[in-house]
């Protein structure tokens, strides 16, 4: 296609370039929509933007053949750039990374209007700051929409009874019999789940109850060999598998054509992610996306009503550029001094062409400068921390063998703890935690990439394995946080509630909630849009607070913690803590007067982030946050292909340079950005701000019950997982809890 549509479009001004566009279009019997013309035109009138419209609409084409209209040229500098997928990186290192690298692309450019960008997208709620973002600082971007009609239909598998007092995971697997019966192995299908691990359960819980579906099943995720995951994604084309289980590693990048049919495991936990996952079927413009929703708890029901409700309204999550971190800008620098230097006064400039280092200071650039130049003002002892040097007036890489370490350790993933898991004999099935593997023995089995292993034995950094006829649920958990709830999907589960409250729910989904929603009332209040509930109660263990503010785990973390720090300011008291999406509990064992704390001195963000640092153990988090960004900043790595070092190496390294730097250089700004990542992205700091600005301005609702509620027990049984004093089983906890009071 690519060198026909050179010859169709060669040389010429930009009109008779489009009209050849056209032409090209004609010639195939395509007509070209009206958005990808208003692309194709923007584009060759020398303009940078973003094409957002839905998915499967053909924004590629949008982007694409605006450039390949001037291929005919043979490229006399490098013309543009197109990112697709833009909304899965912008806020995060990864984004950031593409924008430095722009920036110093545009500085390279010498075509005529210099170097146009532009992002594909189907999922962003702020389309404009999106647009710059990949534009950068020199140009006025461009938003092309298109009104294209996509209607995401969501059904839900409806589990046959609900309890009354559900917790998470209450459902979970007790779900596969119901999923079974609704998959046809003859409809082309994806199955997303949130995690690798929950991936691999219901992969290999499907193809207990239908061995006979072996040879159309696959099993898709980051974990999985590189090319086991191509195999699968060239079955997907072909046809040949037809029902894939997988996680976010087929949300994009992947031109799935043949999907007609999608279905999400759990709560997808944003309205964006649903939306993408959606769209994988009937992936053609105008085309009615459908995706069938599968609870693993209660609750989860309320939130697919609420995904559905929010994209009534026109919803969608926003993704919001990250602020100058010093940590990708260090490795930039060392990037540029491999790829034929550069000057401090030229690199500046470019930098802050990059929109996220927009206000760089030169003392900053400085700062980066030094430490990848000497190792800065603690590490320059060390001859592995002087990367780059003078030569000839240029930043260049100190020597070939640390340009070689640079490759091998480039990028801003940082990877957990993992271990190759190899087949005895030879073939890579993937990699798995290293910390699950450390802990079998010889003979164990596990569960790992669609099948049932036993380990032989450990050697290095491999763990080989080979082939177990016997069942397993042994499963790789594999490190990270649970996915919160969005902010946008939270505000829409609290006018769900509201409308339950009000008694105008009819969404199926909240029809089967009923029983939940009844005891809740019954018990105590169903939550209001209008108040911020509250609950107070005794039991055996102490004195409750459940407070439901609907924001999220990550947001409740941080609540929590803050609202014990202030109110254990004015009336001392030990606290336990849990939380959920949905809320958080506090727990003393002494009667407490919580309802008369819960003031606006409980809830000013006066004082924010010195309160957060100290109610949590923020030096144990930071420490944690430096690992990442001593990786990413180059200051640790794992080593070249032939002598890698564990993770676990690495982690040590990196704690021994936060300790070195805590001591004798505490104003490190790579310390100071561990601090500032913990308090704005895991305890979401500004939407803590608004969350605390709603809850002082909105009226409590204060409820004494005689038990905790069914939206308090799923808190109850959080903070009961984390208990290891008992010789009950957590399961034989919860139902025993739940007889005494559903008996009451």
């Amino acid at each position: 296609m690519r060198s026909a549509l050179a010859r169709s479009t060669a040389g010429g001004t930009p009109h008779e370039q489009l009209e050849r566009l056209r032409g090209w279009f004609t010639t195939r019997g395509w007509a070209p929509m009206a958005f990808q013309e208003e692309a194709w035109a923007a584009y060759l009138r020398g303009e940078s933007g973003i094409v957002q419209v839905p998915t499967g609409a053909g924004k590629t084409y949008a982007a694409y053949l605006g450039p390949l209209a001037e291929v005919a040229v043979r490229f006399a500098g490098l013309r543009c750039v197109v990112v697709d997928e833009w909304h899965e990186l912008i806020d995060a290192k990864r984004g950031t990374q593409i924008e430095l690298a722009l920036s110093r692309l545009r500085a390279f450019a010498t075509a005529p209007g210099g170097l146009r960008t532009w992002a594909l997208t189907a999922t962003v709620g702020n389309a404009a700051e999106a647009a710059q973002a990949v534009v950068g600082t020199h140009a006025v971007a461009t938003v092309v929409r298109a009104d294209i009609p996509r209607p995401v239909v969501i059904d839900t598998l409806i589990p046959e009874s609900v309890d009354a007092f559900p917790w998470a995971g209450h459902l979970g697997i007790q779900m596969v019999p119901r999923l079974v019966e609704a998959l046809d192995p003859e409809v082309s299908t994806l199955v997303f789940t949130n995690t690798r691990s929950q991936a691999e359960r219901w992969f290999q819980e499907i193809l207990n109850r239908r061995p006979e579906w072996i040879e159309h099943m696959g099993l898709h995720h980051g974990s999985v060999d590189r090319e086991e995951r191509e195999r699968v994604e060239a079955g997907l084309k072909s046809g040949a598998l037809r029902l894939v289980v997988c996680t976010a590693s087929l949300d994009l990048g992947v031109d799935l054509t043949p999907i007609e049919r999608v279905v999400q495991i759990g709560s997808p936990k944003g309205i964006a992610r649903l939306t993408q996952r959606a769209g994988r079927s009937g992936h053609r413009p105008g085309a009615t996306c459908r995706v069938t929703c599968v609870p693993t708890n209660t609750f989860e029901l309320v939130e697919i009503a609420a995904v559905r409700d929010a994209l009534a309204h026109g919803e969608v999550e926003a993704r919001i550029p990250l602020r100058k971190p010093l940590d990708a800008l260090a490795q930039h620098l060392v990037t540029c001094a491999l790829g034929g230097g550069f000057t401090e006064d030229g690199i500046l400039a470019e930098v802050r062409g990059a929109w996220s280092y927009r206000d760089l200071t030169a003392e900053e650039l400085g700062w980066a400068l030094a430490l990848v130049r000497d190792g800065g003002a603690t590490l320059g002892a060390y001859p592995e921390y002087r990367r780059i040097t003078m030569v000839e007036g240029r930043y260049r890489i100190s020597s070939e063998d640390l340009a070689k370490l640079h490759r091998a350790n480039v990028g801003t993933i940082v990877g957990d703890a993992t271990m190759q898991v190899r087949k005895v004999g030879g073939g890579d099935i993937g990699s798995i935690d290293e910390g699950f593997v450390t802990r079998l023995k010889p003979g164990d089995r596990f569960v790992f990439g669609g099948h049932t292993l036993e380990l032989v034995r450990i050697q290095g950094l491999v763990a080989y394995a080979k082939p177990s006829k016997q069942r397993t649920t042994n499963t790789p958990h594999w490190p990270g946080n649970k996915l919160p709830i969005s902010g946008s999907l939270g505000h829409a589960v609290r006018r769900v509630l509201h409308e339950v409250r009000e008694g105008r729910a009819d969404a199926p989904e909240l029809v089967a909630a009923r029983p939940v929603f009844e005891a809740q009332a019954r018990i105590s209040r169903l939550p209001s849009a209008d108040h911020v509930l509250a609950e107070r109660c005794v039991t055996a263990e102490g004195h409750h607070l459940f407070l439901y503010p609907f924001e999220g785990r990550r947001v409740h973390e941080g609540l929590a913690a803050l609202l014990a720090l202030r109110m254990g300011r004015r009336v001392r008291a030990t606290f336990s803590i849990a939380v959920n999406d949905h809320g958080l509990e506090l727990l003393t064992a002494d009667d407490y007067p919580f309802a008369e704390l819960l003031d606006a001195a409980a809830f000013t963000r006066e004082g924010l982030v010195d309160d957060i640092v100290a109610s949590v153990n923020i030096s144990e988090l930071m420490r944690r946050r430096f690992r990442e960004i001593a990786r990413v900043a180059g200051l640790v790595m794992t080593g070249p292909a032939h002598a890698r070092r564990t993770m676990r190496q690495v982690q040590s390294s990196a704690s021994l340079l936060y300790d070195v730097f805590t001591r004798y250089d505490p104003d490190n700004l790579l310390l100071l950005q561990a601090r500032r990542e913990v308090v704005e992205q895991q305890f979401e700091r500004d939407r803590l701000q608004s969350v605390l600005d709603r809850l002082g301005a909105t009226s409590l609702e204060c409820v004494d019950t005689s038990r905790p509620s069914p939206l308090a027990f799923p808190l109850v049984v959080e903070r009961l997982a984390v208990d290891a004093a008992s010789t009950e089983t957590l399961l034989d906890r919860i139902e025993r809890m739940k007889r005494q009071w559903e008996s009451a």
